[in-house]
C-alpha cells in the first residue's frame, strides 16, 4: 500500500470507509433485536453491543497504528484517533437533533443516557489529565502500562455495571411487537459478522490514513484527530441515523455516549498494553489535552436537556445545542491543525 499513488490512496479509503458504513447499519437493527429478546434495554445495550461494535475501528486503527507504525508517530495517531472520535461522535448528536422531527430529542430521554455521559466525561478528563501527567512526570516508566491506563479500564468496567444497575431498576425499555417473530440466534451471528467486517476494514484504513497523512504533508496529530478519527466514526454514524430511523433515540445516544466511553477506556488501554516502548501517553502530543477539554464541554452540552429537559430552539428546526456542538467542532479541528502545523 505503501506504492500507491495519492488519488488510488483516496479511492481505497472511501472503498474502506464505505464498507464499514455498510456493516454499521446492520448493526443497528440486530443490536435492538438482541435488546428486546433478551430485555437488557436498549441503553445498556447501546453502550455495550452497539457501542462496542462501531468502536471496533478505532480499536484496531488505534492498535495496528501503534504496533505496524510505531514510535511516537504511532501512538500520536492512534491518541489522535480515539480523542478526535470523541469529538466527531459528539458533533453527530447534534446532528441527530436535526434529523429528529418528533421534539427534543436530548430532552425526551431517560435517566441512563444522562449516567452515560457523565461516565464519559469522568474517563475524558482521566485521558486529559493522563496526557499532562505524562507531559510531565517520568511517572511509571518501566510498567508494561501506565497507570493511568489502569485506573480508565477500571473506571470502564465500572461504568458498564453502573449502566447495567441503571436499566434494569429504570425498566425504561419499551417491547416492540416488530421484533416478536425475529431470530436471536440469527440477530446474534448478523452482529458478529458485521462486527467482524467493521475491523477488518479499519485494520487497513489505519495505514491507508498513515500513507495519505505522509504525502499530503499532514501532521500526524492533525491526521489522527480529524481526518482519521472522521473515517473510524463512520459506523456511529450510520448506527446513530438507522437507530434514529427505526425510532430508537436513546440507542442512538448512548451508542455515541458509550462510544466515547469505549474509546477511553478501553482502546486507550489496548493501545497503551501494545505500546511496548514505555507509557504511551508520554509520547502523545499535548495538543490531545486540548481535544479532550473540548470533548468535556461538548458532552456538557449534550447533558444539560437531557437532564433539565428543557429546549431552547432557534428557530423550528434548530436547537441551541445543535448549535454550540457544531461550533466547539469547529474551534477543536482549528485548535488542533494550527497547534499541530505549527509544531511541525
Amino acid at each position: 500500500m505503501d506504492s500507491l499513488s495519492l488519488p488510488l490512496l483516496w479511492v481505497v479509503l472511501a472503498a474502506l470507509a464505505s464498507t464499514i458504513l455498510i456493516s454499521a447499519t446492520h448493526l443497528t437493527k440486530n443490536a435492538d433485536i438482541i435488546a428486546f429478546k433478551t430485555g437488557l434495554g436498549r441503553s445498556f445495550v447501546g453502550v455495550v453491543l452497539l457501542a462496542t461494535a462501531t468502536s471496533l475501528p478505532e480499536l484496531a486503527t488505534g492498535v495496528s497504528s501503534v504496533l505496524s507504525i510505531g514510535g511516537s508517530g504511532g501512538a500520536d495517531l492512534a491518541a489522535g484517533d480515539a480523542f478526535g472520535s470523541n469529538i466527531f461522535n459528539l458533533l453527530i448528536i447534534g446532528l441527530l437533533d436535526l434529523m429528529w422531527r418528533r421534539g427534543p430529542i436530548l430532552s425526551s430521554l431517560g435517566s441512563a443516557p444522562a449516567l452515560v455521559g457523565v461516565l464519559s466525561i469522568v474517563v475524558i478528563s482521566l485521558g486529559g489529565l493522563g496526557i499532562l501527567i505524562h507531559g510531565n512526570l517520568n511517572l511509571a516508566p518501566s510498567w508494561p502500562v501506565s497507570p493511568v491506563s489502569v485506573v480508565l479500564i477500571v473506571v470502564f468496567i465500572a461504568a458498564l455495571f453502573a449502566v447495567f444497575k441503571e436499566e434494569q431498576d429504570s425498566d425504561s425499555y419499551e417491547e416492540h411487537n416488530i421484533y416478536a417473530s425475529a431470530s436471536l440466534t440469527r440477530a446474534t451471528l448478523v452482529y458478529l459478522t458485521s462486527a467482524l467486517i467493521v475491523v477488518v476494514a479499519a485494520y487497513f484504513l489505519a495505514h491507508t490514513g498513515d500513507n495519505l497523512a505522509d504525502k499530503m504533508g499532514w501532521e500526524k496529530s492533525f491526521m489522527g484527530t480529524q481526518f482519521l478519527a472522521l473515517s473510524t466514526s463512520l459506523p456511529e454514524l450510520a448506527a446513530s441515523v438507522a437507530a434514529i430511523r427505526i425510532m430508537a433515540p436513546e440507542l442512538a445516544i448512548t451508542n455515541l455516549l458509550g462510544s466515547n466511553l469505549f474509546n477511553m477506556g478501553f482502546v486507550l488501554f489496548m493501545d497503551d498494553a501494545a505500546y511496548i516502548d514505555g507509557p504511551l501517553w508520554s509520547v502523545v502530543s499535548p495538543v490531545h489535552s486540548i481535544t479532550a477539554v473540548i470533548a468535556i464541554l461538548m458532552t456538557t452540552v449534550v447533558l444539560v436537556p437531557v437532564i433539565s429537559k428543557a429546549r431552547v430552539s432557534l428557530g423550528r428546526i434548530v436547537t441551541l445545542e445543535c448549535v454550540v456542538l457544531l461550533g466547539l467542532y469547529v474551534v477543536s479541528s482549528v485548535l488542533v491543525f494550527s497547534i499541530s502545523s505549527s509544531a511541525h
